[in-house]
């Protein structure tokens, strides 16, 4: 009986030494770089070729490549923490993949880039009917070829039209077809979040967030850094079957509102059971992140000890404002977050 006890012991070891380089494999392959393919659905192509599921994490739209949509939609990831995202019947060309010259050219259609983390050394820009656009701080950007638009639904942009420059700040577009003095002015960010590609950006969003507490659990070991951590960047989730972002430290939200956390605090990545949402360890006090659009009333759980306002839409998490010092618009994100990762 303790040989069978033994032998049977011995085989889950067997059996869980030869699962985890599996596993590792697969979420420790290649870092993305600019331009790589991270989501597909529908009718996509890249240069004449159709794109499918299995493209994803290995095509790469190179300096000059040409991606185009029908009736179908693309992820791109641009740098670290930054998402391209295309909607239907829409092309846009890679102008400049580097790090620190990133330039992409909208022809037809529509995009919209989500920026969840910028440095000073990033020159991120987008190229759209003779004008260039530069995306200066974290939030959400609309570029509409349909009806020649750059809207900023948060964050801060430059727009540059020969020898003109337009500041444009969030909830605010700038119509480039305007024959006088290029000049911004408000749009309603309610009606806008009813729109298709904003709707399915955030659903992208959202699944990428799970993505990141899954993916930052494998990099957590003792109480540190984990193997195969390379710091804050790109990782492949397997079980999402996408690159995510993982920061360097701490937690924080999302323009959409979404929770990314790092390896050292993903136990603290909220849950949503049976209509009250939680945290994996402790109840620590906050606020919820305040996105563009709130906001719904979630009943008080025991987690909480008692009731608050969640954002409408898609859903979000609430907030750790102990760490990420009150979302998005409270400084949680665009503050850096508990490490700091502007």
């Amino acid at each position: 009986m303790n040989w069978l006890k033994l032998k049977f012991g011995v085989g889950l070891v067997v059996t869980a030494m030869l699962a985890v380089p599996a596993a590792s494999a697969d979420v420790n392959r290649n870092s993305a770089v600019p331009g790589t393919l991270n989501y597909v659905e529908g009718q996509v192509s890249m240069d004449g070729q159709t794109l499918d599921s299995k493209s994803v994490g290995s095509v790469l739209l190179e300096s000059g490549g040409l991606m185009n949509t029908t009736t179908g939609k693309a992820e791109i990831l641009l740098t670290p923490g930054v998402f391209l995202r295309l909607g239907d019947h829409t092309s846009v060309k890679m102008v400049s993949p580097s790090l620190t010259d990133t330039e992409v050219a909208l022809n037809q259609g529509e995009a919209l880039v989500e920026v969840d983390q910028i440095y000073q050394q990033n020159d991120l820009r987008v190229a759209q009917g003779g004008t260039t656009t530069q995306l200066l701080k974290v939030g959400l950007y609309d570029f509409d070829a349909r009806n020649n638009l750059v809207r900023v639904v948060d964050g801060k942009a430059e727009v540059t039209s020969n020898d003109e420059h337009v500041t444009v700040k969030g909830g605010h577009e700038l119509a480039l077809n305007n024959t006088g003095k290029l000049k911004t002015q408000k749009f309603d960010k309610k009606e806008y979040a009813g729109t298709d590609l904003y709707r399915w950006s955030s659903l992208r969003s959202n699944y990428l967030s799970e993505a990141n507490t899954d993916a930052a659990r494998v990099y957590f070991a003792n109480g540190w850094y984990g193997p195969g951590w390379m710091g804050n960047g790109w990782y492949w989730d397997p079980w999402f079957s996408a690159y995510t972002f993982i920061p360097g430290g701490g937690i924080f939200y999302n323009p959409f509102g979404w929770g990314f956390y790092s390896p050292l605090w993903v136990y603290q990545s909220p849950y949503f059971y049976r209509g009250y949402y939680g945290h994996g360890l402790t109840n620590v006090p906050g606020r919820v992140p305040q996105g563009p659009y709130t906001s719904r009333t979630v009943h008080p759980g025991p987690e909480f000890g008692g009731g608050r306002s969640a954002p409408s839409g898609m859903g979000r998490m609430p907030s750790s404002g102990g760490f990420s010092g009150g979302g998005f618009h409270g400084g949680g994100f665009g503050g850096g977050g508990f490490g700091g990762h502007r």
